[in-house]
């Protein structure tokens, strides 16, 4: 039976395409990978050990829980004060720190918190505790958006009247123009995110190669994906060339998958929104559709969730934006561990503090 796993790690290649990277010698580039699951493979590899001086590979906000503003983990809290609520949440939310208590800090006091492995599993919950009011923190990217739609449409077919979501999911497409039009940072190229991307397809990536002039590839997770990506990127660079690639056409097709979008935008619509350390982006989140508004958290326990305020002394912002490293902060493996996390890109699993944490060490 066919392997799609052990050729994308196999070591033959993983050294030729190594020595071909080395012999890199042009000017300096920096690639933004903008997927958290990018950052932890990069991390996990090693590649940012086997690449020349001239070539810096940053990461981009592309963990959902490192962007959630910290305004958005106080409405949380701030619904914990009212008896009647369960919070059904995904694990990798309970640990984000408000004034240094977590949700898990909560569970423990006795408040109603649920980890869910589906936000389908909340309507369940719903039906199960009809005299409670559940509220599921929605939270995500594309990959993500799709389900929390369907729960959405879900609640409606069952007429549940004690289900809401608390909603801050976000779309990747506004962030990368932000990066794109802040000039100190200084993108060179992007590795695009492949789970976003078997979503959304590959237009919009051609778009900012037509409209900015920057070249990028969507690869897949596996190490000879990722060098493969870098070589091709170099190579361009060398020959002054400006290209898009789909390097992850095994999963990633051009028009994305359109019953996924279709689905999300039958739910939700475009809005402004809030990304943590890089500010308000027009257009780069979701709000629910004047018919689903019914199951709006916001609206229904008046609450604000669109206010940036950072963590004194946390850098996690300029992280986010690739313009500092974890071991630039204070901080980073002092303070700020994976088992007492101060920002939220030590939180995630995807975070790229929690990446370095784990695999690159304190330095």
């Amino acid at each position: 039976m066919f392997n799609y796993i052990d050729e994308f790690r196999n070591t033959d290649a993983i050294s030729v395409l190594r020595d071909s990277i080395m012999k890199y010698e042009d000017d300096e580039i920096k690639i933004m990978e903008v997927c958290g699951t990018h950052t932890m493979a990069i991390s996990k590899y090693g590649i940012r050990n086997i690449l020349p001086k001239s070539v810096k590979l940053i990461s981009g906000p592309g963990c959902p829980v490192c962007v959630t503003p910290t305004s958005y983990i106080k409405s949380v809290f701030k619904l914990l004060e009212n008896e009647n609520i369960i919070i059904a949440t995904f694990g990798d939310m309970m640990r984000i720190p408000n004034n240094g208590v977590s949700l898990l800090h909560k569970k423990a006091e006795g408040k109603d918190i649920r980890i869910i492995y589906s936000p389908l599993d909340a309507i369940n919950i719903a039906k199960e505790n009809k005299n409670k009011k559940i509220v599921l923190l929605s939270i995500g990217f594309e990959t993500t958006n799709p389900i929390i739609a369907m729960t959405l449409e879900r609640a409606k077919e069952n007429n549940l009247k004690n289900f809401f979501a608390l909603i801050s999911n976000k779309t990747i497409p506004k962030v990368l123009e932000t990066l794109l039009n802040d000039k100190e940072l200084g993108i060179g190229s992007f590795i695009y995110p492949g789970h976003v991307s078997v979503i959304t397809g590959t237009k919009f990536y051609k778009d900012i190669l037509n409209k900015y002039n920057v070249s990028g590839v969507v690869t897949g997770f596996e190490a000879v994906d990722i060098l493969y990506s870098i070589y091709l990127i170099l190579k361009n660079k060398k020959l002054k060339k400006n290209f898009f690639e789909n390097n992850y056409s095994r999963v990633v097709k051009e028009e994305g998958n359109k019953i996924a979008i279709e689905k999300t935008y039958g739910v939700f619509k475009p809005c402004d929104s809030t990304w943590r350390g890089i500010g308000n982006i027009p257009m780069s989140g979701l709000k629910l559709n004047d018919e689903y508004m019914d199951f709006d958290a916001v609206n229904k326990f008046d609450l604000n969730i669109n206010v940036n305020s950072e963590v004194k002394g946390c850098i996690c912002g300029e992280i986010l934006k690739g313009k500092k490293l974890p071991n630039e902060c204070m901080k980073f493996g002092n303070e700020c561990t994976p088992q007492s996390p101060i920002g939220s890109c030590m939180v995630s699993s995807e975070g790229t503090c929690a990446a370095y944490f784990k695999y690159e060490g304190i330095k």
